[in-house]
């Protein structure tokens, strides 16, 4: 794959980036870019926040998600099956696209649909080396992801980055475009905001 490149930062077990991808790849193949690939970048919340993303509290989220604009997706999550780090799945997805776009994109999108869509224990190393070696990836050891990791997040740190998922194309740059959030209480409210999203899409596969 060779073309325009959209980078977005992001974790992998952030709920908004399975949605924000799942429709920007929808609207990809309806448009018929295909010249148009992802690089996505690792944006390890772990690190950010000072301490992993709590299942229970990730569950909730995908509740009101399900609830409100994405019935469509989480359909098989399961909490117990949530990693209790994501170094080394971010450090897969680094290595992947030491291989090409194409093969980067494919396992940042195949973990995903693993852990959100399939229920799959994508933290146990034996899983995650079967996701791997689908896609012809070789998992790297600890300290290498890590490196790895903790070079995407400074690059998201010099680049601006303020959360998951935040996309860039050359100059201009979305924080979670196509999804109003609004905290209130214990849930979320969220609407879809198409305005963003379709000016996002537009620039990006013109």
């Amino acid at each position: 794959m060779s073309g325009r490149v959209v980078e977005v930062f992001a974790d992998v077990v952030c709920p908004f980036t399975h949605v924000g991808l799942r429709r920007f790849v929808q609207a990809r193949a309806e448009a018929g870019a295909t010249e148009v690939a992802l690089r996505v970048r690792a944006w390890p919340l772990e690190l950010v926040n000072g301490e992993p993303l709590d299942a229970d509290f990730v569950a909730e989220e995908i509740a009101d998600l399900r609830a409100q604009v994405a019935g469509d997706l989480f359909t098989g999550f399961d909490p117990a099956a949530f990693p209790s780090s994501t170094i080394g799945l971010l450090g897969l997805v680094e290595v992947a696209y030491e291989q090409g776009l194409t093969t980067g994109e494919s396992v940042s999108l195949a973990l995903r649909d693993a852990l959100f869509e399939r229920g799959r224990p994508v933290g146990d190393p034996a899983v995650l080396a079967v996701i791997a070696a689908d896609h012809g990836v070789v998992p790297p050891d600890a300290e290498t992801a890590a490196a790895l990791v903790e070079a995407s997040w400074a690059a998201g740190q010099e680049r601006g980055v303020i959360g998951s998922p935040h996309f860039f194309l050359s100059d201009d740059s979305w924080f979670c475009p196509g999804l109003d959030i609004e905290r209130q209480g214990h849930h979320l409210h969220i609407e879809a905001d198409e305005g963003p999203f379709r000016e996002f899409l537009t620039q990006a596969f013109a």
